[in-house]
């Protein structure tokens, strides 16, 4: 009688058939949601190609052009006869030996440090007192403060330039009236530190709303509960601030600071366009020190050099202000 015995392999075990992929509608639906996965993971970087091409355009190349530029000996005459003078790194010793681009250095910290406590105090004041107000009272701060804003920087650099004119300004004026008569025919661009005060006052103008109705958006979202357990535990109103609001402020404090501290130091038309960095080149930033350095005495090479210096002296401002951040927030952890 013929016996039927298992096929073994050469080892003496069951033999065991490998599983064959699945064929038929059940492997064709796995490719499909496999493929629709891929495209749903990559559609997040295909949405981002066009704004990165369009930077790295726009900013990248000319980026890449200053930097060739500030290695090069480049005013009127090479310009003219289209020579290209390569001169090493003789345009950051130049700059970087200089007693003048380091006073330019400090007194562009100090103009901005200034300026960011001013914007983000009164700032965070009256996106509180935003928070506070009624429906209509809200909605006409909220349209000056827009307005405000959305004026543009030429246009309110003239205005102030009106404002603060030494013979016809309404400023002087309005001193005159009050009693300092010796306001009258004041000179507000005459010193260092009276320029310095109008642009600090219109760039403070400028900023301040962009800081209220973000801190305003952000006290929005700050549940209502706490206030009530905070109420019913006791607390004042100083108290319900620091251990309610604060917490939740805080992280839009901190980027609205460091986008204020980019903003403030790279400010130009403002300065330039009120007394072109004068009297006697004492109010001029980096900025408009690179600018007057390459474009008005045609040392192109040379602002070249000072404009990616400036480059670097903000990056290391944000960083030390970013590292200041990161570790306050670990040791809170």
């Amino acid at each position: 009688m013929p016996v039927h015995t298992q096929g073994t392999d050469t080892a003496g075990e069951p033999a065991v058939r490998k599983a064959e992929a699945p064929s038929g509608p059940r492997g064709t639906t796995r490719a499909a949601t496999a493929s629709r996965g891929r495209r749903a993971a990559a559609a997040p970087y295909l949405l981002l190609l066009p704004a990165l091409l369009a930077t790295l355009i726009l900013l990248g190349w000319p980026l890449v052009k200053n930097g060739m530029l500030s290695f090069q000996n480049l005013n009127a005459r090479q310009l003219i006869q289209h020579l290209t003078e390569w001169n090493g790194a003789e345009n950051y010793q130049e700059a970087l030996g200089s007693s003048e681009f380091w006073a330019v250095v400090q007194r562009t910290v100090y103009f901005t440090a200034a300026n960011v406590v001013l914007i983000m105090l009164l700032g965070t004041l009256i996106g509180l007192l935003l928070a506070r107000l009624g429906r209509r009272m809200r909605l006409l701060l909220l349209l000056g403060l827009v307005l405000a804003w959305a004026m543009p920087v030429i246009a309110a650099t003239t205005v102030y330039q009106w404002l603060f004119a030494q013979r016809f300004g309404v400023v002087n004026w309005v001193l005159d009236k009050a009693g300092w008569h010796s306001m009258a025919d004041y000179n507000w661009l005459g010193t260092q530190f009276s320029t310095f005060s109008v642009v600090t006052l219109l760039i403070v103008w400028q900023s301040v709303p962009f800081v209220a109705i973000n801190l305003y958006a952000a006290t929005t979202t700050v549940p209502k509960e706490l206030y009530e357990a905070a109420s019913l535990d006791g607390a004042n109103s100083w108290t319900s601030f620091t251990s309610v609001t604060f917490p939740f402020l805080r992280p839009f404090l901190y980027a609205t600071t460091f986008l204020e501290v980019i903003w403030v130091f790279k400010a130009f038309p403002q300065i330039f366009a009120i007394n072109e960095g004068g009297p006697d080149r004492l109010t001029e930033t980096l900025p408009i020190y690179a600018f007057v350095e390459g474009v008005g005495n045609q040392h192109y090479g040379m602002g070249a050099a000072i404009s990616f210096l400036t480059i670097l002296v903000l990056i290391v401002i944000t960083s030390y202000y970013l590292r200041a951040v990161i570790k306050q927030e670990e040791d809170e952890l």
